[in-house]
């Protein structure tokens, strides 16, 4: 299972990524990402991500360096921000 959640905030804009961030759905993450105009701040939330394959973690490296920052609430999204050297944001409501 894979799904992305876009939410509006006064601010900027919170995606949802929940499941499992491979091959196909990191490049339609990417796709989604390019198709909307980028928003003043994106917050990527991983909290509930359960795997990344390495195409996941390029595309979460070229959303950082798009500059998103990243929730993480879970230990193994927490992990993969420390790995890859994400930049933290608290998760938003």
């Amino acid at each position: 299972m894979f799904r992305i959640t876009f939410k509006e905030r006064p601010t900027g804009v919170t995606m949802l990524v929940e499941g499992r961030l491979v091959a196909d759905f990191a490049e339609q993450a990417k796709e989604l990402i390019v198709r909307r105009n980028l928003p003043a701040e994106l917050v990527v939330d991983l909290s509930e991500v359960t795997f990344a394959d390495s195409a996941g973690e390029e595309a979460l490296s070229w959303l950082s360096g798009l500059g998103a920052k990243f929730a993480a609430e879970s230990s193994y999204a927490l992990s993969l921000c420390e790995r890859l050297q994400l930049k933290l944001s608290p998760v938003l409501p």
